[in-house]
């Protein structure tokens, strides 16, 4: 138990990143203790890495068992936000090193464009690209030969292409951004989101059927404009905002009579926005308070 206690955090880092569900990567680590629990533990010469194999793998069939249902998915789905504290470190983690360490690879961006790739390309790119493994590990985690995961690991990142997240705004100067969206969204101030929206802006929005939100992804700073301002004409009584942090990053919590209705996620380069992920599903705002 305490060997599996020691390495939980680790595990649902990798299951997180996989999966981008909280509850379900939950499950996973969950099911890898029971695994574990049932195994002779004695023969097993290196516990991380065959803890690692256990959850990549249970990952791995869960996202192929999800694809049909995300295929249907009413409008865009998008990653369940993930609880983390400047303090404390990442929730699920451990210590603040770690978090600052892997923080790029928790971003809400991050996550977002991981689901171009297959679950295969998936589990290459992050095994190699954010928790360092060798291919010849690569390889008897995902139960593949190495030149089949090299081969992977260049699909993967020829998928991604040059989207891949540029990271160059701290914290302090992003809840800043946030506070001037958030300020110039109840003045009303066109000019003032024109300020600090990039021209190429795209907001994406979940709500899962169940929640009003945008279907499709909305392109260019003055629809993306538009689109808020509107929000706020619409909003009624009850409706209040605030920051939070999710993943690694400041965000802004949208609640309705006391619960929460909506977290915003802002991805910045360059001190503009560049991305805006609204996530409105009410089962995946569960962890968040």
């Amino acid at each position: 138990m305490e060997t599996f206690d020691s390495l939980r955090p680790y595990l649902f880092a990798i299951a997180y990143r996989m999966l981008g569900s909280v509850m379900e990567a939950e499950d996973m680590v969950q099911e890898a203790w029971l695994r574990w629990d049932r195994t002779d533990q004695s023969a097993v010469q290196n516990p991380k890495a065959f803890l690692a194999k256990t959850v990549t793998r249970l990952c791995l069939d869960h996202l192929k068992s999800a694809k049909t249902k995300r295929e249907h998915y009413v409008g865009e789905w998008l990653p369940e936000p993930l609880v983390t504290s400047k303090s404390a470190g990442l929730a699920g983690l451990g210590s603040p090193d770690q978090t600052i360490e892997l923080a790029d690879s928790l971003s809400f961006a991050f996550l977002h464009m991981l689901e171009r790739l297959t679950p295969a390309e998936r589990a290459v790119f992050l095994l190699r690209e954010v928790f360092d493994y060798d291919y010849k590990t690569i390889a008897e985690i995902v139960e593949k030969n190495e030149p089949a995961c090299r081969q992977l690991l260049r699909r993967a990142k020829s998928g991604l292409g040059a989207d891949r997240p540029k990271f160059d705004t701290n914290p302090a100067e992003h809840e800043q951004i946030l506070a001037h969206f958030s300020m110039a969204c109840v003045s009303g101030s066109m000019d003032g989101l024109l300020t600090l929206l990039a021209e190429d802006v795209v907001e994406y929005s979940d709500g899962g059927g169940v929640r009003k939100a945008a279907l499709k992804p909305i392109f260019g700073a003055d629809r993306v404009a538009r689109f808020f301002l509107g929000l706020m004409k619409q909003a009624g009584e009850g409706y209040t905002s605030g920051f939070t942090h999710v993943n690694g990053r400041p965000a802004v919590l949208i609640s309705l009579d006391g619960e929460p209705y909506s977290v915003i996620m802002f991805h910045i380069e360059n001190g503009k926005i560049t991305r805006i992920f609204s996530q409105l599903n009410p089962n995946k705002l569960q962890k968040i308070t």
